[in-house]
């Protein structure tokens, strides 16, 4: 098995339609298709924001000859059609197993890298002038049932106690007072750490910085093979080769497991949706209660996740679906749309100017990866679960670090270097989703 979904998720000449690509500056920087035979050191496959910040890393820190071979565009995946939140998170495993599986300390260190990379992202812009539309303060967890405050307090409790960090319990009272009210929702847990932004602003910016720096981007060629040979790899295209001494695999959810066998099995990608309604007039915000561009999530296990645009649209997202058909597209919109229209019931004659999908890539142990690969000279960085905008800040300069010999293993949480299992059956993992996102929407209704 290569792909999990239908064809159309994986169309690399297909536009996304995203709000992100109708207001986004263009790249600027030339990144034609791979042409004949070439070489250098190191090459990087996914032109995300793992993989540019790899490159960038590796040029700047190193002075490596770095070439970066992209299906799509850059940004094309993930990178380029997420909900743009920087916040805490790449990992689904909640942190009690974690202390257990790996330890207090380890669990603190994975911690601290979390905190560490918003605050490379937020530096990164200011330092490189990139405009990526950084807004509001913190993320919000919304209670979607009453029952679900004894949670937040227990969360709120682990945060203090495991990680010293201070978030606050706000009730609906204090919700609208910050400009946040909406129906269906009975409190939430205020985490003080992360911003939204322009999630392609931010990989484009990344990408001038990145191909200013002399890392090579070919746009629009996906690696057809990847074969081991005297000295390295070779890495076909449909118009040319690479030769290179190590290689990067940074493709997280849109990895080709016939391409790439060291990740057959490993890997859940999984689909998220998103709307961004027209811009919102003052009055319109005002009449729901909705005026502050902070980002919220609910308590779901098939989560939605929101926030006001600067420009005062809404964006609206959420998980679930498991097929890949423009046909089930149009469906979960649909779904999308009515439980948008539920929270915010004022705005349910507002118009949807945008929608899309992308894929969140998981992994059976619910954490990231970092490291080797089973072959010599392969490395990946990948699995962020829905939360890579600033893990990947972290995990491309850590996997930089160790591709070029700086830094050990050791140096990473233990979190994050741990081999990655295959799933059971892992052809069966579609069934093994569809069985779970059934269990989970019984559980969210409880």
């Amino acid at each position: 098995m290569t792909r999990l979904y239908h064809p159309a998720l994986y169309d690399h000449q297909a536009a996304i339609g995203s709000y992100w690509e109708a207001s986004a500056a263009p790249l600027g920087r030339a990144t034609p298709p791979l042409a004949g035979e070439a070489r250098c050191e190191i090459a990087v496959i996914g032109a995300g924001y793992t993989g540019l910040t790899a490159a960038l890393a590796l040029a700047e820190e190193d002075g490596a000859e770095v070439t970066v071979l992209e299906a799509g565009d850059p940004g094309w995946g993930a990178s380029g059609r997420n909900g743009g939140f920087c916040c805490l998170g790449g990992a689904k495993l909640d942190y009690t197993t974690m202390v257990r599986r790996y330890g207090l300390e380890e669990t603190r260190r994975f911690f601290r890298v979390q905190v560490e990379a918003v605050e490379l992202v937020t530096a990164f812009c200011a330092e490189r002038g990139i405009e990526a539309d950084l807004t509001g303060s913190g993320e919000i967890i919304l209670a979607h049932k009453a029952n679900r405050m004894a949670g937040l307090r227990e969360e709120q409790a682990q945060f203090r106690d495991l990680f010293g960090l201070n978030c606050p319990l706000l009730d609906n009272d204090a919700l609208a007072e910050r400009g946040l009210a909406a129906a269906g929702f009975h409190g939430g847990l205020l985490v003080p750490v992360g911003c939204g932004l322009h999630p392609l602003k931010y990989l484009r910016g990344l990408a001038r910085a990145a191909i200013d720096a002399g890392v090579t981007v070919h746009g629009r060629s996906p690696v057809t093979a990847l074969r081991r040979e005297a000295g390295g790899f070779r890495l076909e295209t449909p118009q040319g080769s690479l030769s290179a001494r190590k290689v990067i695999v940074a493709t997280n959810g849109y990895s080709e497991e016939a391409r790439f066998p060291a990740l057959a099995g490993r890997l859940l990608p999984v689909l998220s949706n998103i709307l961004v309604t027209r811009p919102l007039t003052e009055q319109e915000r005002t009449q729901q209660g909705w005026t502050e561009t902070t980002m919220c999530a609910d308590s779901r296990r098939l989560l939605h996740y929101f926030r006001l645009l600067p420009d005062g649209r809404f964006l609206f997202g959420g998980r679930g679906g498991v097929s890949g058909s423009p046909v089930a597209a149009v469906q979960g919109q649909h779904r999308l749309r009515r439980a948008f229209e539920r929270h915010f019931p004022a705005w349910r004659a507002v118009e949807t100017d945008c929608f899309w999908r992308g894929l969140v890539c998981l992994t059976r142990p619910w954490v990231p990866f970092i490291g080797a690969l089973n072959e010599e000279g392969l490395y990946a960085a990948l699995a962020y679960h829905g939360n890579g905008v600033s893990f990947t800040a972290y995990a491309g300069r850590a996997l930089a670090a160790l591709v070029a010999g700086r830094q050990g293993g050791a140096a990473l949480p233990a979190v994050l270097r741990a081999p990655l299992p295959p799933f059971p059956l892992p052809f069966l993992r579609k069934a093994y989703l569809a069985g779970a996102y059934g269990v989970y929407s019984l559980q969210d209704a409880l």
